[in-house]
């Protein structure tokens, strides 16, 4: 129990806020020429940092790096915090010299702040002070840019990787990649601490399916844990009626439960929901992937056959879990719910080339949020493709911009994502037991299918609301892999 206990709490610790480290670079031989600019420069700082405060992370803010020195001891700081990532705003002219070693030291990300005061100086108002030297301070002030080329050389020909974001200090586009910048390292943050359980083994025969965890824990630094059957049917086991009273009653909140349901299934749903609640809470665990088929008579069976409604209550609360062992698309969804984009699993279904939609969807665990309307809970008198019979969701993602985000594992074993913005469109779905919807994309379904198939991705997908792609590509960026967007 002391693992499980020590699992439990390293799950708990994936939800933290990132750390994020800000400096300011500067020259410290202007501070003795030009009086008041280091104060001015400190209070754009500050400024930023503000910002940046509220943005729900952790700042660690280093001040004014304007000599060598200063810079090892920022460094120092950095590492001390473990930064995620590094904002480094370009406060006036700065020597490269005072900014390498910081970022060689610290290894992390850096988005170079390029930032003036204003969007425009007033021409008439600076040229009228007739003192060339206040001229000059002010001049200074607002000269972020001069350090952008030289600092970039300098990070090229290191071999750093860097992003630059120019604007102004009220410039609400500047602000708005500032922005995905922080969501970016906020979803990098969480998989390194995420937990992702794997009960089970893959669905025989889906070989695009079959992942690389070596290769998923460098990238994202996930921990995978493998679980057993046996332990769940054990907790299972231990199920009081209480708690399955309780679940039932969570049912009847979150699900539209149909008259069709059974009440034995109802029951039977709702241990393995309190069985699955117990072993994500033993093992800390973030997200999960999972498959079983077991044999007619044995108790795993009847597991295996009443996990939909759990799975689904689980992927409600930011725990995302994916049918068929899909581990790469659990990844993907488990990056889609850190961003509040929900995250539902989902496969294409078909498509409507005279409406020029496509379907997707897909059996077994789904995201509630994104729903049209409440989630539909009914029973099915087949598994498509799966043993057994039992409970399933019924659900629709409402009308609305969606994006889909694939992690791809390519020919050379390298991981990368793969994305495509489209929109949620109403119209008649299928109505098998199933959750699928309408999605047009800005290709047209011809262009979109033979887009999206070509990269190669497996035949599963994670299906968010919004448009979140500029926040993705970013953070592909921040692991260091390629992102592919279609459209």
């Amino acid at each position: 129990m002391k693992k499980n206990s020590a699992s439990a709490e390293k799950g708990k610790a994936a939800s933290g806020r990132p750390r994020v480290g800000l400096f300011g670079v500067g020259l410290d031989t202007y501070w003795g020429q030009f009086d008041g600019l280091l104060g001015r420069l400190m209070g754009y700082q500050k400024e930023i940092a503000g910002k940046l405060g509220h943005m729900d992370v952790e700042l660690v803010d280093a001040g004014m790096v304007d000599n060598p020195d200063k810079a090892w001891a920022a460094a120092s700081l950095f590492r001390e915090k473990r930064v995620d990532i590094i904002f480094l705003y370009m406060s006036t002219y700065a020597l490269s010299s005072t900014v390498l070693p910081l970022v060689q030291e610290t290894k992390v990300p850096v988005v170079v702040l390029n930032l003036q005061p204003v969007e425009q100086l007033d021409y008439k108002k600076f040229n009228a002070l007739g003192d060339r030297g206040k001229m000059t301070g002010i001049w200074l002030e607002h000269c972020q840019a001069c350090s952008a080329p030289e600092i970039a050389c300098v990070f090229n020909r290191a071999g750093i990787s860097y992003h630059l974001v120019s604007g102004y200090l009220q410039d609400e586009e500047a602000w708005g990649e500032i922005s995905e910048w922080i969501e970016a390292a906020r979803v990098a943050h969480v998989m390194r601490g995420n937990r992702v359980g794997v009960l089970g083994h893959y669905y025989g025969g889906m070989l695009d399916v079959y992942s690389d965890l070596t290769q998923q824990s460098a990238v994202f630094g996930s921990h995978f844990e493998t679980l057993e059957m046996c332990e769940l049917h054990s907790l299972r086991e231990k199920i009081k009626e209480a708690e399955i009273v309780a679940k039932i009653s969570e049912f009847r909140q979150v699900f539209d439960v149909s008259p069709e349901c059974g009440k034995d299934e109802i029951i039977r749903a709702a241990r393995t929901s309190c069985a699955l609640d117990a072993m994500v809470e033993r093992h800390g665990l973030g997200s999960m992937a999972y498959y079983y088929e077991s044999v007619d008579g044995n108790p795993y069976q009847d597991i295996v056959t009443s996990l939909i409604a759990g799975n689904t209550l689980l992927t409600s609360h930011g725990i995302p879990v994916a049918g068929e062992c899909e581990i790469k698309n659990v990844q993907a969804m488990k990056i889609m719910a850190i961003l509040g984009a929900g995250g539902s699993f989902s496969e294409l279904y078909l498509a409507d080339f005279k409406d020029d939609v496509v379907y997707l969807g897909h059996d077994g665990p789904a995201h509630p949020v994104m729903a049209d309307g409440r989630v539909g809970l009914v029973p099915l008198s087949v598994y498509h493709g799966k043993p057994g019979k039992g409970l399933s969701i019924q659900m629709t993602v409402r009308s609305g911009p969606v994006t889909l985000l694939s992690v791809v594992q390519g020919g050379d074993g390298k991981l990368s994502i793969l994305m495509a913005e489209a929109e949620s469109v109403p119209g008649p779905v299928l109505n098998i037991g199933n959750t699928n919807t309408r999605y047009r994309f800005p290709l047209g379904a011809k262009g979109f299918l033979n887009s999206w198939s070509k990269v190669g991705p497996a035949h599963h997908c994670a299906i968010g609301v919004g448009h979140v792609a500029g926040k993705l590509s970013k953070l592909a960026d921040l692991l260091g892999i390629e992102a592919v967007r279609i459209c």
